[in-house]
């Protein structure tokens, strides 16, 4: 039995595209899609003929957060949330649909993030009660303390402009495509030896969260997620419902 890949791979003037492409689950991070990207990542940083990667996605969902059917093991989301700060070529995600949870910490970890203005994101966990731990580790250092503070424990929606005033997104307009040409067109024109170095110095606080936290936080995540409240949490939002804490 021949099993679909749930990441595709395009190539184009030194930019390869890694498309999250499981419909079925909205592109939820299962441990095949977090063990394909990150093999996709890997292959990006051995090849000489990448300048630049950039994280897209099928349907209308850019990705909805853990999958809770087949979650990935904490340490594997870690490393490659890591993964993609460290990897010595720009990420870009480029985003159409809905982002929730898990998916934000994705953005968090890319270098750039384009979105169109259809494109709407929420901090989900505190609704099935978890916490956003691991993916806070990428964003704390690189979003607005004070909106974060706001999104993460409300779990409100809230869309692209603000997600940009926030700095979740780099930018965001009609068109997805026409507002990522420049930026890829500037990718193309910059040498691999300047980006490597230039992300060196943009990524260091985020890699500094990652050694300082790292373990703490994949802790939390693990005993919250084995939680009487998380078990509540997760089957009302399986079977559609309210959790029993909702007033």
């Amino acid at each position: 039995m021949t099993v679909e890949p749930v990441v595709r791979v395009a190539h184009d003037r030194a930019v390869t595209t890694l498309t999250l492409d499981s419909p079925a689950n909205r592109n939820a991070l299962s441990a095949a899609l977090v063990g394909e990207l990150a093999d996709g990542l890997t292959r990006c940083g051995k090849d000489r003929d990448v300048r630049a990667v950039v994280l897209a996605h099928t349907g209308n969902t850019f990705c909805a957060g853990a999958d809770l059917r087949d979650p990935p093991h904490p340490d594997a989301l870690v490393a490659l949330l890591r993964q993609i700060v460290e990897l010595h070529k720009p990420v870009v995600a480029r985003v159409t649909g809905h982002v929730r949870a898990g998916g934000l910490g994705l953005l968090g970890a890319c270098d750039l993030a384009i979105a169109s203005k259809e494109a709407t994101f929420a901090f989900t966990e505190v609704r099935i009660g978890v916490a956003p731990a691991v993916i806070s580790l990428p964003l704390l250092p690189r979003t607005d303390p004070r909106a974060l503070a706001r999104y993460y424990l409300t779990g409100e929606r809230f869309d692209a402009a603000e997600a940009v005033r926030t700095g979740l997104l780099t930018a965001t307009g009609d068109d997805v495509d026409i507002t990522l040409e420049p930026v890829l067109d500037g990718l193309r024109r910059a040498s691999p030896q300047g980006l490597a170095e230039t992300k060196r110095l943009l990524t260091a606080r985020v890699l500094e969260a990652f050694d300082r936290d790292a373990d703490a936080l994949t802790a939390l995540s693990a005993e919250l997620f084995s939680s009487a409240q998380a078990r509540e949490g997760m089957t009302a939002f399986l079977e559609r419902r309210d959790p029993a804490w909702v007033v």
